[in-house]
């Protein structure tokens, strides 16, 4: 059985995966396509107290290089299928949905090269997209999953929104969805930016300021682009420190909508003051559905 933990950041997931892990003799994939990069570690908040356990797809690609979702899968799926044969349990953790649905769906990628439509306005490619799939759910502002959708359409013929309604799970898998109070998870969100400063965010920023390295890799975490906007004088420190805030507390919420719209997860609302609550919650529905 593959096991998924999934829900917006600050959620616990990292420290609920350690728990399971040890619980049902597991190993950790990570699902966070920021984790997957070298040089990373703080504003992308990954693990750096394994607790002995195994990890896998972490700190995997170099920040000058492009990693995708296809690249993702094949990784993901070869760490699986390790793990199974093992007779060891996968858990996959990480709050980006799309590496988790090409992981573990029949997602099939297209090999040929993609049109970026560069130059089109939202509107039109969203009239374009209406033309080929009117049973559309994809919002009009969503450019990076309209042009998905149209890049799908052109390399299957087949509506991008029929595609989804026949995804099929290819493997026995439980997902677990971490939640929590809008206005509890934004106050640990903010907290938790805060405890990022301390570790040494900003000289991390700085390095890779200075490097001027300025890939997606890079550009993509909340923390970086923001410091980089004081670095260059455009914004005093405690602006680009809020502004870190906002942009992740708007991200917890997206996150939040996707996976409720996307996937069937079992929510659990975290209990931040004793999390051994959540965490014995989450194992007993686990050890019952197996």
């Amino acid at each position: 059985m593959v096991i998924v933990i999934a829900g917006p950041t600050g959620t616990g997931k990292t420290e609920l995966s350690l728990f399971l892990a040890k619980k049902l003799n597991g190993e950790i994939i990570n699902a966070d396509s920021t984790q997957v990069y070298k040089q990373l570690d703080i504003a992308t908040n990954k693990v750096q107290d394994k607790e002995g356990i195994c990890h896998h797809l972490l700190d995997i690609v170099d920040i000058t290089k492009d990693y995708t979702v296809f690249d993702y899968q094949i990784d993901a799926r070869k760490a699986i299928d390790d793990v199974l044969a093992r007779n060891k349990t996968p858990i996959l953790v990480g709050g980006t949905g799309l590496y988790l649905k090409a992981a573990l769906y029949n997602y099939e990628f297209s090999l040929k090269e993609k049109n970026n439509y560069e130059g089109i306005s939202n509107d039109e490619l969203y009239q374009r997209l209406l033309e080929v799939d009117p049973n559309t759910n994809i919002h009009v502002n969503n450019r990076v999953r309209i042009i998905g959708a149209l890049n799908y359409y052109e390399a299957n013929k087949q509506p991008y929104s029929q595609k989804e309604k026949s995804d099929r799970l290819l493997y026995d898998t439980l997902f677990i969805g971490l939640t929590a109070d809008r206005d509890l998870l934004y106050y640990k969100i903010n907290k938790r930016v805060n405890i990022m400063l301390e570790k040494g965010l900003l000289d991390e920023a700085k390095a890779l300021y200075d490097s001027k390295i300025r890939t997606k890799a890079v550009m993509t975490p909340i923390g970086y682009k923001e410091l980089f906007e004081y670095f260059e004088g455009n914004l005093d420190l405690n602006a680009a420190i809020e502004l870190i805030k906002q942009h992740s507390r708007n991200y917890a919420k997206r996150q939040y909508t996707w996976f409720k719209n996307q996937m069937e997860l079992q929510w659990f609302k975290v209990n931040y003051e004793d999390f051994s609550v959540t965490e014995n919650e989450v194992l007993e529905y686990i050890i019952n559905r197996k």
